[in-house]
């Protein structure tokens, strides 16, 4: 059996419908680094870093980094649609789920805790870090709206795959959904339609409050 360690309203939700997608059975431990009740003193003996997700596999190994385990899954198991078939189709996907992993997760990062990319202890500063932080990823997400055309989904698959539940996931976060429903109104309605696929609503629902 698979072990996740996560929160509600973490990046663990990505790694939970992709188990579910491919049928696996999982326990779910609840870790984070900001809840002191939650077992964080397990998650950091399989992961210093205390990151969520942190997924153990059945052998004991352990996966971290959401793109990678959602690589891995859709590499294990093709037949959950997580990945494209077609060559081409599955490039992109793989190119989608690295680029949120690499720009948008890490100024999301900044945003959350602006106090580690700064030597001034000052609330001014920590302010100025954050909004920067924020208009950089709200400029990630516009580039990637106008880069990955959905056809139907971003995983160009007859449901969503993985890029769809990294990017329906992250863009929760840092004020990303408001932006993107001013400025990116298309890919907002896509965003919708992903989460609310039948295969993606029962996880979400369990992390996020309606919107």
């Amino acid at each position: 059996m698979y072990t996740l360690y996560g929160s509600r309203g973490s990046g663990s939700a990505i790694v939970e419908a992709a188990l579910e997608r491919c049928g696996l059975a999982f326990r779910q431990v609840r870790a984070s680094a900001w809840e002191d009740d939650s077992a964080i003193d397990e998650l950091r003996r399989v992961n210093p870093l205390a990151q969520i997700p942190t997924l153990v596999m059945p052998d004991g190994s352990v996966m971290t980094e959401s793109a990678a385990i959602l690589i891995h899954l859709g590499l294990q198991h093709p037949n959950s649609a997580l990945l494209p078939t077609d060559e081409s189709a599955r490039a992109q996907t793989l190119r989608g789920v690295v680029f949120i992993a690499a720009n948008c997760y890490s100024a999301i990062t900044a945003s959350d805790y602006p106090e580690r990319f700064t030597t001034d202890d000052g609330d001014e500063a920590r302010a100025s870090v954050r909004e920067a932080a924020r208009r950089m990823l709200h400029r990630h997400w516009e580039i990637f709206a106008d880069q990955f055309p959905a056809t139907p989904f971003l995983s160009r698959t007859t449901m969503p795959g993985a890029l769809d539940l990294m990017a329906a996931v992250v863009s929760k976060w840092s004020g990303a959904r408001a932006h993107l429903a001013k400025h990116r109104p298309d890919f907002s309605a896509l965003l919708h339609r992903i989460e609310t696929h039948p295969s993606v609503q029962p996880v979400l629902a369990r992390h996020f409050d309606p919107q």
